[in-house]
This record gives C-alpha cells, sequence and structure tokens, in this order.
C-alpha cells in the first residue's frame, strides 16, 4: 500500500562505458573460488538490490499515476527514478557516488553502480520490468541461498553480484501474495547472507522461503509499508558502521517514521529483524 506518491524528478542520466557490458558474468567452481579469495584479499563488499518496478497493469496493486506506475519507465517510476526512488535518492546523497548507468534489456532495463565514499562497500541496483515481478523475485530468493553466483568485471575490480554478494535486497510490491513458487531455496555452500526485504508483509511471505536458505534477515516486515529508497537508505548506513540488526531497525524506523509521518513506535512494529 502506498501512503504517499512520490515527487517525480526528471533528469538525464549520463551513461558510462564500461569494459564489460554485459549485466553480469555466471561463475561457478574455481571461478567462484578465486572470486571469494579477492573479495577476502580486497576487502570488497557489494549489495545488490533487486529492484520490481512498481507497475499498474501487471501487479496487484493499489493504482498510482500512470508515469510511477510503469514498469517499463524507469526514468519515472516510484521505486527507481521518482523522488524516493533508488537511483534518484543515493544519486543525490553524500555517501554515495554513482558510477555507473547501464542499459539492460526487456527483463532489466537498467543497472546502476555506486560506490560508497568513504567504505569499500560497493551498491549494484538492477530495475525488473514490473511485468516480471516473478523473476525479479526468484533471482533473489536464488541468490539469497547462494544458488545463483554471478559477478561483474568494472573499473578493474570484480563484484560479486548475486549469490556473490554479501547482502541482498529486494525492493517492490509483495509479489508472494499474488502468485507461488514451486522451488525451493536451499543453501549449498554454507555461506551466511544478510537480507532486506521492503515490500509488504515480506516476512509473512517470504520466510517459508528462506527457511533453508541460511540468511540473517536483517530487515523485514510485518504489514502494509510503502518499499521507498529512505528506509534502505538508513539501514546501510547501519550496516556499513557494523552495527546490530536491532541498531539497524532503529535507524529504518527512524527514517520510516520521518518521511511517513509516523510515530517511531509504529515504525519500529512495521520494520522488524531477525526470524
Amino acid at each position: 500500500m502506498i501512503k504517499r506518491i512520490s515527487g517525480i524528478i526528471i533528469t538525464g542520466l549520463l551513461l558510462f562505458s564500461c569494459e564489460n557490458r554485459k549485466m553480469g558474468m555466471t561463475i561457478s567452481g574455481n571461478q567462484e573460488s578465486a572470486y571469494y579469495d579477492a573479495v577476502e584479499e580486497n576487502g570488497i563488499k557489494t549489495i545488490h538490490v533487486f529492484v520490481a518496478l512498481c507497475d499498474n497493469k501487471y501487479q496487484n496493486i493499489a493504482r498510482v499515476p500512470a508515469a510511477l506506475g510503469n514498469g517499463r519507465s524507469p526514468n519515472t517510476n516510484l521505486y527507481w527514478g521518482a523522488l524516493y526512488g533508488i537511483r534518484t535518492y543515493f544519486k543525490n546523497s553524500n555517501e554515495w557516488e554513482l558510477l555507473a548507468t547501464i542499459k539492460g534489456n526487456n527483463v532489466i532495463l537498467e543497472r546502476i553502480i555506486f560506490r560508497h565514499v568513504q567504505e569499500n562497500y560497493y551498491l549494484i541496483a538492477d530495475a525488473y520490468n514490473g511485468r516480471y515481478i516473478k523473476q525479479c523475485i526468484q533471482d533473489f530468493l536464488n541468490s539469497s541461498s547462494g544458488n545463483k553466483k554471478e559477478a561483474l568485471q568494472f573499473g578493474g575490480i570484480t563484484l560479486g553480484t548475486g549469490g556473490s554478494a554479501s547482502t541482498l535486497v529486494y525492493i517492490g510490491h509483495d509479489g508472494l501474495m499474488d502468485f507461488q513458487l514451486s522451488e525451493t531455496f536451499v543453501n549449498t555452500d554454507n555461506k551466511k547472507r544478510d537480507v532486506i526485504i521492503l515490500a509488504c508483509y515480506s516476512k509473512c511471505y517470504f520466510s517459508p522461503h528462506l527457511q533453508e536458505a541460511n540468511v540473517n534477515p536483517l530487515l523485514w516486515t510485518s504489514n502494509l509499508m510503502a518499499p521507498e529508497a529512505y528506509t534502505l537508505y538508513d539501514a546501510l548506513t547501519g550496516y556499513i558502521n557494523g552495527e546490530t540488526n536491532e541498531d539497524i531497525r532503529e535507524r529504518a524506523a527512524a527514517a520510516y517514521a520521518n518521511y511517513q509521518k509516523c510515530s517511531v513506535n509504529a515504525a519500529k512494529g512495521l520494520l522488524v529483524t531477525d526470524w
């Protein structure tokens, strides 16, 4: 449920050239081991954000204005190019530097890469065409369990995406309220990944699929919510500072209360942590 319609920022983005224009490359076997060795040696940590763009046509949501709810238009979409969308909000921050905007395909329309200005963290966010919300959620779950591992060569370094990232985030409508998934998401590499799921009732609907995925739920929800970028932004500030799950929850709740004009206690009832 969306309580308030965000403003729209109409901006042009400079497209950066990359050595490898593919969205990512699948890694396995020796490549996987080499990737983890490189991460451990260089201290590189990546946060991979899966965003299912808001879509009036293909998602069972409360309708929003056409531009905000066009799941094929990242530039104006509520969860991406609007004022409190991931791309706009992080681009306007002082803590993250936008390195690249990469055009994708019909499923993942756009990828953005940010670098934290102080710590050795990279944030990679993918804008999924709203029509393909099911694939977005499947990709997130497979990544969270370590069953979908990829890497991205960028600027002379290897960045982990999918299950090769240390933190996985889903933002968007809770599609699991509308469809069922038959596959299971069982962890096979014994690596525990941190996850954040900003969607309505996400703990209720996502927890059955993550029971065997060996994840640490930093933040998810107990009720209806507006999954806008400020909640994630403040949660990640605490995460990068090495704070506890509860401290991260406190930060996220304070941000949500501020922007949604509700009490902090109400926000803390909505945004929960752990199992």
